[in-house]
């Protein structure tokens, strides 16, 4: 039941129109900080190409830590195709970004996945700017999908990490993603992560790695900056799925 209810188009438009006027009021409303701000201003003047990278947890005010206004690269945001990418599509919208929708393929049934990364790489080669949630949209919470690098490596476009936090939150911690809802009148940081080159046209699989973990690395840093700059709990991410070693695969067999 609930599932059909959040399915309709006309449900989706409104949950998602009042979530984005949520949105702007917590942004006008709070008392923001900013921190490595001069880091994101030459993309702001359309010098050079970027794919944005915020948490899943911390998208509902990643429109703070872009500008809108005439002549700035135009900012598109990456929405899954399930039923609450439909509201999370509204909800960005209504906030001034445009949208490119599609994720990974799952269970063998595509999801608009490679059709999305075209589009994406276009608007970047057009001169816009992309943002997505590389733990999103299932997680594991805080780990960054190979999927942005490759976007990256592609389009030729550096790779950005994003973070604000505020003192007035509420953290849905049965979420997956520890999903953070600001509240209004409260104090509030932005930060920008220092951009990070994508891998050459020709790297191998330990080089693309490397440059997955960098930015990861940097998302981790600046999310934990910005919960200690207004005094709140540091949200952890997911523990790390540790690979079995050659012994433990041996002994595995051998039973």
């Amino acid at each position: 039941m609930l599932k059909n209810f959040l399915g309709n188009s006309i449900v989706q438009f409104v949950i998602g129109r009042l979530i984005g006027l949520y949105m702007l009021f917590v942004g006008v409303t709070t008392r923001w900080s900013r921190v490595n701000q001069g880091a994101v201003e030459p993309f702001w003047a359309g010098q050079g190409k970027m794919v944005a990278c915020i948490w899943h947890g911390r998208f509902t005010q990643a429109h703070k830590l872009w500008v809108f206004h005439r002549g700035a690269p135009k900012m598109k945001m990456l929405v899954s195709q399930s039923r609450e990418g439909g509201i999370v599509a509204h909800a960005a919208l209504s906030v001034g970004a445009d949208l490119v929708r599609g994720s990974s393929a799952k269970g063998g049934q595509q999801k608009g996945g490679l059709e999305a990364m075209r589009q994406m790489a276009r608007h970047l080669q057009d001169g816009g700017a992309i943002c997505v949630t590389p733990d999103g949209p299932r997680g594991p919470r805080m780990r960054f999908k190979r999927g942005p690098v490759q976007l990256a490596k592609l389009a030729h476009a550096q790779l950005f990490p994003l973070a604000w936090a505020t003192s007035n939150r509420i953290v849905f911690d049965k979420s997956w993603d520890k999903f953070m809802l600001p509240l209004p009148f409260g104090r509030g940081v932005l930060i920008w992560g220092n951009p990070i080159d994508p891998p050459a046209p020709d790297a191998s699989d330990a080089e693309f790695e490397a440059v997955r973990a960098k930015v990861e690395a940097e998302m981790l840093r600046i999310a934990a900056e910005a919960d200690s700059y207004v005094g709140v709990a540091i949200i952890a991410p997911a523990p790390l799925k540790l690979e079995p070693t050659a012994e433990a695969e041996a002994a595995a067999h051998a039973s």
